[in-house]
């Protein structure tokens, strides 16, 4: 590896890792939003958390339709969000590990 991805590796795992739980984060609440027809997420404070889960939400609708009237798409998603958080910046993740054996070398 190149010093300088060496050297900036700690700075990508740490904004990986906090990119990947504030969707994590953004998914569970449009989760728990869908308990609540009445609120109106594409106003006020919960623009915060359509803006950045809609890109991925819509496109994802076309493809898998309300099962019972239920949106379930969030949940697809804060799944994959989850497994890639997992297998990247997880305790055992690819850049942990790489991380562990720069720090061992």
């Amino acid at each position: 590896m190149t010093p300088i991805l060496i050297n900036s590796l700690p700075n990508i795992h740490l904004l990986t890792g906090l990119l990947l739980a504030s969707w994590t984060l953004s998914f569970l609440i449009r989760i728990v939003l869908t308990w609540y027809p009445q609120v109106n997420i594409t106003k006020g404070f919960w623009l915060v958390f359509y803006l950045p889960t809609e890109v991925f939400l819509a496109p994802t609708r076309k493809i898998i339709s309300p099962i019972g009237g239920v949106d379930i798409t969030p949940v697809i998603w804060f799944g994959f969000v989850s497994l890639a958080r997992e297998l990247l910046v997880g305790p055992q993740g690819i850049l942990s590990q790489i991380l562990l054996r720069q720090s061992i070398q």
